[in-house]
């Protein structure tokens, strides 16, 4: 039998192992990235080394002693009762108690040490492994840093034109060759951008930009053309060298195509055009809250800062401004262009700019608004993109409003001003009891009690829908005071009074709830009876809208009252039925207009009841909607391709003629992915100009059609079914049965 010291150290040595290749594993993966980038086994292993080293520092696999692993075997294995210390004890330096426990911890580590293991992350290490070698693997296969620096280096030698003879007869004549290829770009003067020279003829550039090219060949020969989107345009000859221009509109497809002496013809490959649009200038105000209001004597200055920024530079930007004054018809607008504080630098691609707007300046009073947004132009020509910012708010509170009043023949201003609605007082109210453990309680009375008010000023509003209340600008009898209006007649009134009645329900008061005149209330109960005898109130609601007004009414009030004794938590479930009845009369209120607004013509009395429907005729219209196919061409190119490929014939002009338009069809979806059609594009121009194409080719432009037809969605159609006699009678039977 092993001894327990013997123990202890082989479970350090499995321990050290593991550390061992766990810093095998951290080590391994920056080495093999090294060489699946580098391709170097040399920097592989100096990569290996080094962060082996750096690795060894912190975990330090030689720290772990015995008295180490003792600790942990106590923490992990409950059968040596904290006793494994024993095992590094000389036996005859121990009691008999002591050396009966030691037999008993050799023992039980004999029976239980495999079922504990060593620390360690090996599954961290082989996780960082894979990420290294996935990282180098991706770097590799798609040369990441390859074309990461063919990027920077400013100049790129493409493959030269090749032209392909769309004359398949053998000859002994030597085609032309080309032995020169130029393209020049000239971007619009407003961008600053300087003329790209190249010799790779895809293009890609800034909308407005003018592109010329320059072909020469080492012998004489009849023309060349360029060919775009279905239009050839001739180039011309000068100093050797064929040349065409063209200013770029539209992304699309052009190519390349020339005679020779002898009357054959060449083309060259599909090339790309890219065009690059210039962006409007993106606008931005920050500092400010899109609604500001100020009171009459507070400093009424509006203070912003705005930032613009354009791909190409900024022209000019300015503030539109506009002061609105006066309310109903007789409101009146007044524009203004307003500059920054600081002069806009001309061709600038980002700036940020301030203003201060003085409400007084602008001649502005009590109750006017100034509604303005920041607008922007950048240096496109011949005209600019314009760009605009929100619009934002200022208003000057109205501390005077006027009051209408019923006086002999004067008619009565019933449209309300602007004030909060039903919804929005609830919203006011769940958010004040969100924030309440934010506020002080001062401030928490104060809200509530504004909250008050705003409920009553509603409650007065649609009061006057009903010829309630007159009285806007005062006090109604009945209804409730803030704290603070109590307060301003204290020394006036100094008679005892209930100090809970300004907070109750009155409903016995002179003026609350008993707003009618009294010799029209006999019946106390009149008004909330359904009465058939008067034409007004027989009607097919359950209920009249005035009965549900006159419910809103008392909702709002009663949501009034708690908002005015701070407690708004009760007052809410007010609010909401105040609101469902607002709600249900509007929806009826809808309901009566709608049925007002249909005239039916009037009845014939002798043909009334009658019955007779001889003269009665229906109307049925049925029509099939069909979706016009979008590529038809490219569809029976399918089927033509198939015929070809399947008994190997060969392409008549027929076939060419239709080639043509399948690709006139392609190149208007290939215009939106340039790079994914191409090939496809390419190889039907190809066999529309008679260039011999092996069938493999043929195939593969198959393939590439069928992936530019869009998907077909699935069409439900009714399957006619096989019966028989037997199962007829079978469904009958079950019929009967039923």
């Amino acid at each position: 039998m092993r001894s327990g010291q013997d123990i202890l150290v082989g479970f350090r040595r499995r321990w050290q192992l593991m550390l061992w290749l766990e810093i095998t594993l951290y080590a391994l993966g920056p080495a093999i990235l090294s060489y699946l980038i580098f391709l170097n086994v040399f920097w592989a292993i100096a990569v290996f080394i080094l962060v082996a080293s750096i690795i060894i520092i912190f975990i330090k696999p030689w720290k772990h002693s015995l008295e180490n692993v003792a600790s942990y075997i106590d923490l992990h294995l409950d059968a040596t009762e904290y006793s494994t210390g024993l095992l590094l004890v000389p036996e005859e330096k121990l009691s008999g108690l002591a050396r009966i426990q030691q037999n008993r911890v050799t023992t039980r580590l004999v029976e239980k040490l495999k079922t504990i293991k060593p620390p360690h992350h090996l599954v961290r290490g082989a996780i960082i492994l894979g990420s290294f070698i996935l990282i180098g693997a991706v770097i590799y296969k798609y040369e990441v840093l390859t074309n990461l620096q063919g990027s920077q280096q400013p100049t790129i030698t493409p493959e030269a034109i090749v032209f392909k003879p769309t004359d398949t007869t053998a000859t002994v004549v030597q085609s032309p060759k080309l032995i020169r290829q130029e393209l020049i770009i000239d971007y619009p003067n407003y961008t600053r951008v300087p003329s790209v020279e190249t010799s790779n003829m895809d293009i890609k550039a800034v909308e407005g930009s003018r592109v010329s090219w320059k072909i020469q060949f080492d012998q004489e020969i009849k023309g060349v053309t360029m060919e775009s989107m279905g239009n050839s345009y001739p180039m011309k000859l000068s100093d050797g060298n064929y040349t065409g221009a063209s200013t770029l509109t539209s992304a699309g497809f052009y190519n390349f195509k020339f005679t020779d002496l002898q009357d054959r013809s060449y083309v060259s490959e599909l090339y790309a055009i890219e065009v690059i649009k210039d962006k409007s200038p993106s606008v931005e105000i920050k500092g400010i809250k899109q609604f500001t209001s100020f009171a009459f004597n507070q400093d009424k200055k509006v203070s912003f800062t705005t930032t613009i920024s354009d791909d190409f530079g900024i022209e000019d930007a300015y503030i539109i401004a506009t002061v609105s004054k006066g309310s109903g018809e007789s409101v009146k607008f007044r524009e203004e262009k307003l500059n920054f504080n600081s002069k806009i630098p001309n061709g600038n691609k980002n700036m940020s700019l301030a203003k201060n707007i003085n409400l007084d300046q602008m001649k502005m009073e009590p109750g006017d608004e100034l509604y303005f947004y920041v607008e922007a132009l950048d240096r496109k020509r011949p005209k600019p993109n314009t760009s605009r910012s929100e619009t934002f708010f200022a208003v000057i509170k109205d501390t005077i409003s006027d009051t209408f009043a019923v006086e002999g023949t004067m008619g009565v201003d019933l449209m309300p001003d602007y004030f909060r609605s039903q919804r929005q007082l609830i919203i006011d109210t769940e958010k004040l009891l969100k924030d309440k453990p934010k506020l002080s309680t001062k401030d928490y009375k104060s809200k509530s009690n504004e909250l008050g008010f705003d409920q009553k000023v509603l409650r007065l509003k649609y009061a006057e829908f009903m010829g309630d209340e007159s009285e806007f600008g005062g006090t109604a009898e009945g209804d409730v005071e803030s704290p603070e209006e109590e307060g301003d007649h204290h020394e006036e009134d100094h008679e005892e009074e209930d100090p809970l009645a300004k907070y109750t329900h009155a409903h016995d008061s002179e003026n609350e709830h008993n707003l009618v005149e009294e010799e029209k209330k006999e019946d106390p109960l009149e008004e909330y009876l359904h009465n058939h005898e008067d034409p007004e109130e027989s009607t097919l609601f359950t209920q009249s809208l005035k009965s549900k007004l006159r419910q809103a009414l008392n909702e709002m009030w009663d949501a009034e009252l708690y908002l005015r004794l701070y407690t708004p938590e009760k007052s809410l479930p007010y609010q909401y039925r105040a609101l469902k009845l607002i709600q249900e009369i509007k929806n009826s209120a809808r309901i009566y207009v709608h049925r007002i607004g249909f005239d039916p013509p009037p009845i014939k009395e002798d043909k009334r009841l009658t019955g007779k429907i001889d003269e009665v005729s229906g109307y049925r219209k049925s029509a099939e909607l069909a979706q016009e196919d979008a590529y038809p061409s490219i569809r029976v190119t399918l089927a033509r391709l198939e015929q070809l490929i399947s008994e190997k014939g060969t392409i008549t002009e027929k076939d060419k003629l239709l080639f043509g338009q399948a690709g006139n069809e392609l190149a208007e979806k290939a215009i939106e992915d340039l790079g994914k059609y191409l090939e496809t594009l390419q190889q039907l121009k190809w066999i529309s100009e008679d260039v011999a194409v092996p069938s493999e080719a043929l195939v593969a432009l198959q393939k590439g059609l069928f992936l530019a037809l869009p998907e077909l969605k699935p069409n439900a159609v009714k399957q006619q079914q096989q019966t028989s006699e037997i199962n007829d009678l079978l469904l009958k039977e079950l019929e009967i049965n039923d």
